[in-house]
């Protein structure tokens, strides 16, 4: 079972192995083989093997291991089974569009919260939450006893609002804007960037392109 500090990559094949499993017809069978995953989802079976092994213990032989438990054993190694709460700052078309998105919660993440500076914004619901002045972060924050803070401002905003988030007892800070924020130690910090997975699809696209003899 899970001890130590856990490989970024097993917790990234984890998720996938949860998304397949959870998308399997009700009628699937009862139990899965860590080789009925793996060839699902073009893995090396003894990755998947050695992962599970971590997550769920050894499977029964010859049998595999039950569906419905591997699931819920997986849901608790990624923590979606407790529940944490966020709050969103910047409610632009992105800000917009992840308020609206319903499965949050199926991964451990409630918004309770969202932020903007907009007049025209303050006050008005969106996916069922109120955006509120972004004035009010640090104070706000701290009221709801939030730990994910959600970046999705300017660039020339986001520091300012990530120290106001920290400030309001924010731990975890999940960042889309268009630069390296500074956080303390112990904040953790995870940021999309856009340009550089663009970059990386476009490289992949021209070598599988070039792998089949395209111009």
């Amino acid at each position: 079972m899970v001890s130590g500090a856990i490989p970024i990559q097993v917790v990234q094949r984890a998720a996938r192995y949860l998304h397949y499993l959870r998308k399997l017809p009700p009628d699937s069978p009862k139990y899965i083989s860590a080789t009925m995953i793996a060839a699902a989802l073009d893995i090396y079976d003894v990755i998947v093997r050695k992962d599970l092994a971590m997550i769920s213990g050894d499977g029964k032989k010859k049998v595999g291991y039950s569906r419905m438990d591997l699931i819920e054993d997986i849901t608790h190694f990624l923590g979606y089974d407790d529940s944490t709460e966020a709050v969103i700052a910047g409610v632009g078309n992105l800000g917009k569009a992840l308020l609206c998105y319903r499965n949050f919660e199926k991964y451990g993440m409630r918004i309770v919260a969202a932020f903007d500076t907009d007049p025209c914004l303050i006050d008005a619901e969106i996916g069922g939450i109120k955006i509120i002045d972004a004035a009010k972060i640090e104070n706000l924050c701290l009221r709801l006893n939030a730990k994910i803070g959600v970046i999705t401002v300017p660039e020339a905003a986001a520091q300012d609002v990530c120290d106001a988030m920290i400030r309001g007892g924010i731990g975890a800070i999940w960042n889309f804007a268009p630069i390296e924020l500074k956080v303390p130690q112990g904040i953790a910090l995870k940021s999309e960037d856009m340009a550089a997975s663009l970059a990386i699809l476009n490289k992949r696209y021209q070598k599988e392109k070039n792998s089949l003899g395209g111009t």
